[in-house]
């Protein structure tokens, strides 16, 4: 999957967020699972994403 593709998936994650608020441990994982696809493509990471999974990882999600 391109770049672009990955980045249009979050986009449409964070809106969902918005507009249908998860639970945090349900954020978590699907934001987990993203950066784990983008990690095995060898894509670039987008910092921030990584800077949310890392307080998630911190708060226990």
């Amino acid at each position: 999957m391109a770049l672009e593709q990955y980045k249009a998936q979050f986009a449409l994650l964070f809106k969902e967020m918005v507009n249908q608020p998860k639970d945090d441990h349900e954020l978590h994982e699907q934001v987990r699972e993203k950066l784990v696809e983008l990690r095995a493509l060898g894509m670039p990471l987008p910092q921030d994403l990584v800077q949310l999974e890392r307080q998630l990882d911190e708060a226990g999600y």
